[in-house]
């Protein structure tokens, strides 16, 4: 090789290798603009959009980052168009660059090789903050970190304690009974005849106390909290004696009337105090004021308590986690790593605990709970926020966290268990009230729920 062709092949190196220089790492100069779906409305949104500007307008800038929503909509409208692009429709939408999204919908584009896993962006250092559960339930069967948290929640009871403080004084039944189901029932049982004795001109009348934003999920801590699963691989486990008790405490109570069987979120009964205590997420704070419209439009103020998940008694202290995580779709090497640098931000305990504080979902680090929470509960201004911060700080300390399974019928599974269960407990509650004038409401029970934990089970695919 003479000297004339050294020089053109090391000027040839030289400009590959400074192109290459041009195409990998983040510059200013070189701006990448990165896609983002999110699910939120409302005040969630509006801090989502407030995060958003300060990243671009600081450490955005200073690396050249811009990250620009592109759809706002239902989490269900993002898992259909998400669907759609792992099923490769001709009508889907492009692929953002980061969207909110769950493990179920996660693993059918991580199947089709859409999605860049995070793991290589984070030391091990970096990842060992984050809650060891909301990392697991990122990861999918590869091992390797698909869905990266930055935004979770958990039930919790929330408890109109102002109506349940005349309750209280009139039956004695206490605040601490409701931290067991079997407590709960024994509670909606006494306020169901203690509101009938109200209106002794009009019998049985009686108001309901509680339900659950969903008795499948009810059903699913219900079961590890006993020590055992509701599923077998994608089988449900529902003859066992577990499944029966759950059955039996919920039912019962279902039945009798003190359990609203309603399909719609529990806040709304709890907004117009038809029920005292309602379990659902944590992000459901924010629908919860400070006063109830009755029926009859007359407005009361009222006060409430935000209690941890219940246990069934003996059972460990098991709570469901819940909320969708963040995943970044396959790119260049300037975007995984733009995307990356933006959930590194957006996730730090200064910048999560400032987006979850406002918003009823649980910070997502160790560090944001040990440094921020106890701050964050003495100064903000919203006293439902408050209690709930502090409830949030008693899971996080005392419970372990449930991670759902995942695979591909899972939500038609939850769906089955959520209409069979409304349908029978509404037929038998019928069928109850139809007998409990003419004979014992003892035998008026055993008469509406013989056979139907067997119907249930029978009407399951």
């Amino acid at each position: 090789m003479n000297k004339k062709t050294i020089a053109w092949t090391a000027l040839l190196l030289l400009v590959l290798l400074t192109a290459c220089g041009q195409t990998t790492g983040l510059h200013p100069k070189r701006p990448v603009t990165l896609t983002l779906w999110h699910n939120f409305g409302g005040q969630m949104q509006a801090m989502m959009d407030e995060h958003i500007e300060e990243f671009n307008t600081t450490i955005g800038k200073e690396k050249g980052i811009v990250v620009s929503v592109t759809s706002i909509s239902s989490s269900a409208a993002i898992q259909e168009k998400l669907t759609m692009i792992a099923a490769g429709d001709p009508g889907a939408p492009e692929m953002p660059d980061i969207t909110t999204c769950y493990p179920a919908t996660v693993a059918l584009l991580a199947d089709k090789g859409l999605l860049a896993p995070m793991d290589r962006y984070f030391t091990d250092e970096e990842l060992a903050d984050y809650l060891p559960r909301f990392v697991e339930e990122g990861r999918l069967p590869d091992g390797k970190l698909y869905v990266f948290p930055f935004a979770k929640s958990t039930e919790v009871l929330f408890l109109n304690q102002t109506l349940f403080d005349r309750f209280s004084t009139a039956t004695g039944v206490t605040v601490s009974s409701l931290a067991t189901f079997e407590g709960i029932a024994d509670a909606a049982a006494q306020y169901h005849r203690w509101t009938d004795e109200q209106t002794p001109d009009i019998p049985n009348d009686g108001k309901a106390f509680f339900t659950a934003d969903s008795f499948f999920n009810l059903a699913q801590v219900g079961m590890e909290q006993m020590g055992v699963s509701l599923f077998d691989g994608e089988k449900l486990r529902l003859d066992t004696p577990e499944f029966e008790r759950i059955w039996n405490t919920v039912f019962e109570a279902a039945v009798k009337g003190g359990y609203a069987i309603y399909d719609g979120y529990s806040s709304d009964l709890s907004k117009t105090g038809d029920i005292l205590c309602s379990m659902g997420s944590t992000a459901g704070i924010l629908f919860y004021g400070e006063e109830i419209t009755y029926p009859n439009n007359v407005k009361e103020a009222v006060k409430y308590t935000v209690l941890p998940y219940p246990t069934f008694e003996g059972g460990k202290k098991i709570a469901i986690q819940r909320g969708g995580g963040l995943a970044v779709a396959k790119s260049s090497p300037e975007k995984e790593e733009a995307a990356a640098l933006f959930l590194k931000w957006f996730t730090s305990p200064a910048q999560n605990m400032r987006f979850v504080a406002s918003t009823g979902y649980l910070p997502v680090t160790g560090r944001a709970f040990a440094n921020h929470m106890e701050r964050e509960i003495t100064q903000n201004n919203n006293p439902n926020i408050q209690k709930l911060l502090r409830t949030a700080t008693t899971v996080h300390g005392e419970y372990d966290f449930y991670i759902p399974p995942v695979f591909d019928a899972f939500n038609s599974v939850s769906g089955s268990i959520e209409a069979n269960f409304f349908t029978i407990a509404a037929q038998r509650h019928e069928q109850y009230m139809a007998h409990i004038t003419a004979i014992e409401p003892g035998a008026a029970y055993e008469e509406a729920a013989r056979g139907a934990l067997k119907e249930f089970i029978a009407r399951q695919p």
